[in-house]
């Protein structure tokens, strides 16, 4: 595979192409890889079908600007992504610990790129180029559009775009706002025209005045929980492509604007998107230094629809992705699954067919598409919405004919089942198919937690659904002849959660006979309503209080349930049950998580054997006794 079927990395590869110059420079904290599971391809990719000349500088050095200024100055702007995941994310897990390892750089080694890279990125460009348009994207300049809670700084800090000094911000998934905003650069408008944009923002100093919403100022939200949650709640409502308003948040003596969200694409323009000619791997100059970790699960994948109304609390897919499920089409699957079967390295399995949530494939309804996703309404919570279509049966059409291309030995579905919208499909076709095509041994689910007070604050189903759903795919093996489990996604310490509820959690993993060997302990990302609840202590829709455990050692205590097992956790465990006054806990009946660690390496001590009488002698008065009780 020539390198230079890729966009230029250096120099000399755009002299290859007969470059002078490049249209868009493109910075990214990932390493570069051409795959349409990396923001930075698609982004780089689509410009180059509209005809710009792009290049792109991976993981730059950030310490001077020898790295930004490699490729020349650009004649139309410069683009920015921290990556795939943001920064902070990427660095530090959710006890604030330096991570050891990074996916998305060379060789898998941490400390390629620097903590909060859009802003560094963007002030050495400004270093670099002074005067330029400067544009940033992808997941970390997406959430941190407001004025957002910090989990590591523990503080509000601005919209990303006061610390980055960039022009425009693009959020949401960005094909169509880079093509606008090109093709205005191009013909000559200046960064500060360009007000109208669906998916961007923009700092001023005079807001526009028609069909605006006005949120609680950064200086507010710092002032005052109640009003950086009722920010959080405004943002959420007005995420809608169709019907939002435009968002306006001051800061200081300027204002940020945030114009309503750009439509998804359709299923024409996602088809067209991912028939672009990616190379499908990582940038042949990372081979000496071992490669990128993060390709090897999705290289053979399909990505099948973007979007998702499934809209868990914890998670900011609906602020960045949105409610609205849209998806390719089955030829365009067909089609890129044949021609993964070319590639030398295809062993014949397809890791995943899926999404967000692998079973979404169509919008909930059929007024999405006209008037977006409901303002205060969830599809799913806290019980499914009687418009919501639930229907698996193009999705199962499609894993057929997957599953019969030449070269093809399994399809499995790894992304995520949503269990809630397939329990309520009154066609167990799709579920049987599933149990006996596409399960790899273990299926992971996501019901988080069982007690039904900290679901309802993750905006989850009761456990009775996971339940339901739990048994019948038991049932459903059983007739297959299958030996078949459920892995499921458990999270420890999410706004809501009492040592109670990790104990009942604890219970329940006990009475079922499940072994969690990773527990995610809630971690307040930017960009979720858990995160506000996080922070406020309240729930932004009800304005409600919420309890929060928040301290380390209670953290810890939570997380440390979920792992009872394990022996490292047991003074943890043996504390956090004392502390809650469940000690009855303690012990070695049925319902008992811990023993009483005196007592040996976890079994009843043994019982001290009886002294035996010492034998008597025979004598008339023995035998007398002994007849007269018989």
């Amino acid at each position: 595979m020539s390198k230079h079927n890729f966009l230029p990395i250096s120099r000399n590869d755009m002299k290859e192409r007969g470059w002078d110059e490049l249209d868009f420079l493109y910075i990214v904290g990932d390493a570069y890889v051409d795959h349409p599971s990396f923001g930075h391809a698609i982004i780089s990719r689509v410009l180059e079908k509209h005809g710009y000349r792009v290049g792109i500088v991976s993981l730059p050095d950030w310490h001077d600007t020898k790295d930004f200024l490699r490729l020349g100055r650009p004649r139309l702007g410069v683009l920015v992504s921290a990556g795939n995941i943001d920064s902070m994310v990427n660095h530090y897990t959710a006890s604030k610990k330096r991570r050891s390892d990074d996916a998305y750089a060379p060789g898998n080694r941490a400390g390629q790129r620097p903590d909060r890279a859009t802003i560094v990125y963007c002030n050495r460009i400004r270093e670099a180029f002074g005067n330029i348009p400067l544009l940033i994207g992808g997941v970390e300049a997406s959430l941190r559009r407001f004025a957002h809670y910090d989990y590591w700084d523990d503080k509000i800090r601005h919209s990303i775009m006061v610390d980055s000094q960039a022009d425009i911000l693009m959020y949401g998934m960005g094909e169509k706002q880079i093509v606008a905003i090109a093709d205005a650069l191009r013909d000559g408008k200046s960064p500060k025209d360009l007000t109208d944009i669906p998916g961007t923002c923009y700092l001023c100093e005079e807001p526009p005045q028609e069909n605006v919403q006005m949120i609680p100022s950064y200086e507010e939200c710092c002032a005052s929980k109640k009003e950086y949650a009722e920010s959080c709640k405004i943002q959420y409502y007005e995420q809608n492509p169709y019907t939002g308003k435009i968002l306006v948040q001051q800061h200081g003596k300027r204002f940020l604007v945030q114009n309503p969200p750009m439509p998804p694409l359709n299923t024409k323009e996602l088809d067209a998107v991912y028939a672009l000619p990616y190379e499908k791997n990582y940038h042949p100059c990372y081979e000496p230094m071992g490669g990128i970790e993060a390709i090897k699960e999705v290289k053979f994948s399909l990505a099948s629809s973007r979007g998702c109304f499934g809209s868990c609390n914890f998670c900011a897919l609906a602020f960045h992705q949105g409610r609205i499920v849209t998806a390719r089409s089955q030829q365009s699957l067909i089609q890129e699954a044949t021609q993964m079967t070319w590639d030398p390295d295809f062993k014949g399995y397809i890791h995943d067919v899926g999404g967000p949530t692998a079973n979404f494939r169509a919008p909930a309804c059929d007024k999405q598409l006209k008037t977006g996703a409901c303002k205060n309404k969830q599809c799913l919570f806290p019980e499914p919405c009687k418009n919501l279509k639930i229907d698996h049966r193009e999705y199962t059409g499609l894993l057929r004919k997957l599953r019969q291309i030449p070269g093809v030995k399994k399809v499995f579905i790894r992304s995520g089942i949503r269990f809630d919208y397939l329990i309520h499909d009154k066609d167990d076709t799709f579920f049987c198919e599933l149990c006996e095509h596409h399960v790899s041994g273990q299926l992971k689910v996501a019901p988080e937690h069982v007690s039904d007070h900290v679901l309802q604050y993750m905006g989850k189903p009761k456990n009775s659904v996971y339940n339901r759903f739990s048994e019948k795919f038991y049932k459903i093996n059983e007739k297959l002849g299958k030996k078949q489990y459920l892995v499921p996604y458990l999270m420890s310490s999410h706004p809501g959660s009492t040592l109670h509820d990790a104990i009942a959690l604890a219970l329940y993993l006990k009475k079922h006979g499940i072994n969690p060997q990773q527990v995610q302990d809630f971690y307040p990302t930017p960009g979720t309503i858990s995160t506000c609840m996080f922070y406020t202590g309240l729930d932004p829709f009800t304005g409600k209080s919420v309890y929060v455990p928040k301290t380390p050692k209670e953290k810890a205590m939570q997380r440390a349930l979920l792992q009872y097992r394990n022996p490292d956790n047991y003074q943890m465990v043996r504390e956090a049950l004392t502390l809650a006054g469940r000690t009855d806990l303690i012990g070695f009946g049925e319902n008992c998580l811990i023993r009483p660690r005196n007592m040996g390496a976890g079994k009843p001590p043994a019982k001290k054997p009886e002294k035996k009488a010492a034998p008597q002698k025979r004598t008339p008065h023995n035998i007398r006794k002994k007849k007269k009780k018989s």
